[in-house]
């Protein structure tokens, strides 16, 4: 068992990662034409409009709060007086929040790719894998919060901290070694988000490296109407 531990949670998010990072480099250089969202909004617009509003507000707090929650060292919490079960209590009610709209807005963008005949003629395997494995991901992070009412103390959120800060500093033997015992739901949780990295690549969610960012600092484009002749 302590060689399954360490091959999912101390080895395989360094595949992960890497196939991540160099599979979306790759991609970019050689099939560009590729790299795009392939909207559906000519096909029907009210439906994905609703749903991903929903589920863009949603997952990109559920992102943020993973990346600040897990890569902040807890000396930093306890120098600004947030203590462990504290930090938990406002993750598991700021998480739920955010996990319910994304939730909602992915059940409606997943009925709209099933059930609509032009949306699902369009829609390739990996567009419905990838759907598919994201609403099982939103799923595990629901029911992990459930899971988290049966201990307050912060212990297990500190365990999963140490693991994800622990494969940043590429410590994949101290990561293994700090989820060895925590809830399977948790477990499952992690090896689910590590092969969604894994897919990245593969799949229409390498648009969100090219997020237009430099629309928000661009000059104002002036229209002018046609003088009348």
């Amino acid at each position: 068992m302590n060689y399954i531990n360490t091959l999912l949670f101390g080895l395989y998010p360094f595949i992960a990662l890497t196939i991540f990072l160099v599979g979306s480099l790759i991609r970019y250089d050689r099939d560009q034409y590729t790299w795009r969202t392939g909207s559906s909004q000519l096909l029907e617009r009210k439906q994905l409009r609703i749903g991903s509003y929903l589920f863009h507000i949603g997952v990109i707090a559920i992102l943020a709060g993973h990346f600040v929650g897990l890569l902040t060292p807890k000396w930093v919490w306890h120098m600004v007086g947030i203590s462990a079960p504290a930090k938990q209590l406002m993750a598991m009610g700021i998480g739920g929040f955010f996990g319910i709209i994304c939730f909602v807005g992915l059940t409606i963008l997943i009925k709209r790719r099933l059930t609509n005949p032009r949306i699902r003629a369009t829609t390739s395997r990996m567009d419905l894998t990838i759907l598919l494995l994201l609403y099982a991901q939103l799923i595990l992070g629901l029911i992990s919060i459930v899971v988290s009412t049966g201990h307050m103390d912060g212990a297990e959120m500190l365990k999963l901290m140490t693991w994800a800060q622990s494969i940043v500093t590429l410590d994949g033997s101290a990561a293994a070694a700090a989820i060895a015992d925590v809830h399977i739901i948790f477990k499952l949780h992690i090896f689910l988000g590590m092969t969604l990295f894994l897919l990245f690549p593969f799949s229409r969610l390498v648009h969100i490296w090219s997020v237009p960012v430099q629309y928000v600092r661009r000059n104002y484009q002036v229209v002018r109407a046609r003088a009348a002749r």
